[in-house]
């Protein structure tokens, strides 16, 4: 995706120098979820589809996807055979050849096919409902913006932004034009995650005590190197995988934390890291006096979230992958199904955009989280603790 680079910049300089949007950001709630709810919401009983027929929502909505890189390619794309409530109804990309690719694998027709300068134009298509922001971090603020203004509902990939003050942005925008913002955060809709978030918001072995989480790869330089660039990044790894561990954390207490400290690891790569970090190692304190150690890196292979309470323990091991996910306790195995993350997540907030629903992964969630990204980047940087501004 470097290729749009240069245009990214000067596009991005131009169209957020002009937005003075007011906002009042608010402490985004967490609340309790069910491992049942995540466990019915990948089908309808019978008397549900008989709802939602004489209610009028018996339609699939049209998705487009924008951005046709690995994660569209391999992942969503894919999913988007396997859902019930949406479909793939069109695609958004710079590569002339993958459009035609994509036209022929997915009966997309060529009116649903779009580029980045005809993006606007998605306006008058009645076939697509749904905009799904799958490009570069920094480029998510702008084509949310866009496709809000677009009237269209919008997924944004993670990070939800590059900063505190582009997630704002978002939000308002859609408020403005009265269309809903989902974030993509498909562990909200896989079992073994929703049982984390049930052990620990539930207290099922008393109160949590301390959390370990960690995600990293060893980035290889052969592909995605938008990574490296910090304008189209935000960052390195803590942008792009360390958010799961300050997901992870938060879900499991069920509550933001109130300060972080970290400290940036060791440059060993530095014909790769000179713009963002290798590796950055982190400590988040929350309200009850527990902590959450978390690492992340573009050096190691790792996918952990461990979590010790008063009288038990948790650990999924790997935690964060599309599939193959594993978890024990003090107990024994987890005994839970391994299910499309990404199709449960795009039918949710089809569904909510349906019924008239709220999505459980806002855009004030993705708000709180890049707040804290940037107060972990502050932390390494100064040496201090910071606190966690609500």
């Amino acid at each position: 995706m470097l290729q749009h680079s240069y245009l990214f910049r000067h596009n991005r300089r131009k169209f957020l120098k002009d937005l003075s949007l007011a906002f009042g950001a608010t402490t985004l709630g967490m609340p309790l979820v069910s491992l049942a709810s995540c466990q019915s919401s990948g089908s309808e009983t019978q008397q549900e589809q008989q709802t939602n027929q004489a209610s009028g929502n018996s339609k699939k909505l049209g998705i487009a996807l924008v951005g046709l890189g690995s994660y569209a390619t391999n992942q969503l794309a894919p999913a988007l055979q396997e859902t019930e409530k949406c479909y793939l109804a069109g695609i958004v990309t710079g590569t002339p050849s993958k459009a035609e690719e994509w036209k022929r694998k997915y009966n997309i027709p060529d009116k649903n096919v779009y580029n980045y300068e005809t993006y606007d134009q998605i306006a008058d298509n009645p076939d697509i409902d749904i905009i799904y922001i799958v490009l570069p971090n920094g480029m998510h603020a702008e084509y949310t913006i866009r496709g809000a203004r677009a009237k269209k509902h919008i997924i944004c990939e993670k990070p939800m932004a590059t900063t505190v003050a582009d997630c704002k942005h978002m939000i308002e925008a859609c408020n403005q034009n009265n269309v809903k913002l989902s974030i993509g955060y498909r562990l909200h809709f896989e079992p073994h995650n929703l049982r984390v978030m049930e052990l620990g918001q539930q207290q099922v072995y008393g109160a949590v005590q301390q959390i370990e989480a960690a995600d990293s790869f060893v980035f290889s330089g052969s592909s995605d190197k938008w990574r490296l660039d910090k304008e189209l990044a935000g960052g390195g790894p803590l942008m792009d995988l360390g958010i799961y561990c300050v997901q992870g954390a938060i879900y499991t207490m069920g509550e933001t934390p109130t300060a972080v400290t970290a400290k940036f690891g060791e440059v060993t790569r530095p014909e790769y890291f000179d713009d963002v970090e290798q590796s950055i190692s982190w400590q988040m304190e929350f309200p009850n006096g527990a902590v959450a150690n978390c690492r992340t890196s573009y050096n190691k292979n790792e996918g952990l979230l461990y979590g010790k309470a008063e009288n038990g323990w948790w650990r999924l091991e790997p935690a964060y992958s599309y599939s193959g996910i594993k978890g024990k306790t003090n107990e024994g195995l987890m005994n839970l199904p391994q299910v499309n993350q990404q199709a449960r997540q795009m039918d949710d907030f089809a569904r909510c955009v349906l019924e008239g629903d709220e999505t459980k992964v806002p855009g004030e969630m993705g708000l709180r989280d890049v707040r804290i990204l940037e107060a972990i980047y502050e932390a390494a940087r100064t040496g201090e603790s910071v606190a966690i501004q609500t």
